[in-house]
C-alpha cells in the first residue's frame, strides 16, 4: 500500500497567486494570470480528474451567486490527471498568460469533466468518482482581488483529497466534495527541503498554531515544497511510512519562519531508525 499519496492539483484544492509587473503587458486596461495546481496528500493509490475548463467571475457579474456571470479564461491542456503526481514542487499548469481585465476577481473555479476516478489505497481497479456539482457549476474559490492593468497574477490551487473525497455510508459510492485552499502567492511563502535518505514514503507537514495546516509528499529525490504559506513561525512534522522497512523516527522541527515573497529553504533532512 502506498502511504498518504498526494493528490493534487485539482483542486485545493488551495489558491496561490502571484503578482509582479509584466514587461509583455501594458496599462491598456487588461493583466495577465496564470493558475497552477498543487497537492494535499491523501491515502489513495491514484485520483484522476478531467479538467475541462478553468473560468472567473468578477464582482459586477457575482450580484447572485448562480451560475452566470462567469468568464472562461481557456486552459492549456484539457484532459485527465492523476493528481497523486504532484509532488517534491512539482505543479500542473493549467493557465498560461491569459489576459483578464480589470477589476475584482469574486471567485475562480475549475470546470470538471466526466471521466473522474478513484483507486483506492490497496486496490488495482479504479471506482467511479462522483462530481455532480463539480461538472454542473464547477469547483469554486473565493478569492475576492483586486485586478490592476499591467500586472501578471499566478494562481495556485491547492487540494485537501483527505477532506475532498467521501465514500457515502453503505452505497460504496466515492463523492468529490472539494475542500480548497487559497492564497495570494505575493503575500505568501515557499517551504522547500529535502530528506537525504528518503527510501520509504515521506509525508511533510506545516502549522502555525494558528489554523493554517499544510502538507506534502517528497519525491524519488527527496525533495519537497509546500507553497502559499502566511508569514510566520511554523512547525514541521516529517513522518515517514510507519508500514515500511527500514523504520525511521518521525521528525519535528520548531520554529520555521516563512517569510512572504521568497522560497524558505530548511536544511537537509537525514531520518533516523
Amino acid at each position: 500500500m502506498k502511504f498518504l499519496k498526494q493528490i493534487a492539483s485539482i483542486l485545493v484544492i488551495f489558491v496561490a497567486f502571484s503578482c509582479s509587473d509584466s514587461d509583455n503587458s501594458d496599462n491598456s486596461g487588461t493583466a495577465k494570470m496564470s493558475v497552477k495546481l498543487v497537492d494535499e496528500p491523501g491515502d489513495y493509490e491514484h485520483v484522476f480528474v478531467e479538467v475541462v475548463d478553468v473560468m472567473v467571475k468578477y464582482q459586477n457579474n457575482s450580484e447572485n451567486d448562480d451560475d452566470s456571470g462567469w468568464e472562461s479564461i481557456g486552459i492549456v491542456n484539457p484532459g485527465v490527471y492523476d493528481l497523486l503526481e504532484l509532488t517534491g514542487g512539482v505543479s500542473l499548469s493549467l493557465v498560461e498568460n491569459a489576459d483578464i481585465q480589470t477589476g475584482t476577481i469574486k471567485q475562480i473555479r475549475l470546470l470538471l469533466g466526466e471521466d473522474n476516478s478513484v483507486v483506492l489505497a490497496g486496490e488495482t481497479e479504479p471506482r467511479s468518482l462522483n462530481t455532480p456539482s463539480a461538472q454542473q457549476s464547477g469547483l469554486k474559490v473565493m478569492i475576492n482581488q483586486d485586478i490592476e492593468a499591467g500586472y501578471n497574477y499566478d494562481f495556485i490551487l491547492d487540494f485537501d483529497v483527505d477532506e475532498s473525497i467521501v465514500v457515502a455510508g453503505n452505497s460504496g459510492n466515492i463523492n468529490l466534495k472539494p475542500v480548497l485552499r487559497a492564497s495570494l502567492e505575493v503575500n505568501s511563502g515557499t517551504l522547500a527541503g529535502v530528506i537525504t535518505n528518503a527510501d520509504v514514503a515521506v509525508q511533510v507537514s506545516i502549522d502555525n498554531g494558528e489554523g493554517v495546516t499544510a502538507s506534502t509528499m517528497v519525491n524519488e529525490a527527496g525533495i519537497f515544497e509546500i507553497p502559499g504559506l502566511p508569514a510566520g513561525v511554523y512547525t514541521i512534522t516529517v513522518t515517514p511510512d510507519p508500514n515500511a522497512l527500514p523504520l525511521y523516527q518521525a521528525v519535528i522541527i520548531e520554529n520555521v519562519e516563512i517569510t512572504v515573497g521568497t522560497t524558505n529553504t530548511i536544511e537537509a533532512i537525514t531520518l533516523m531508525e
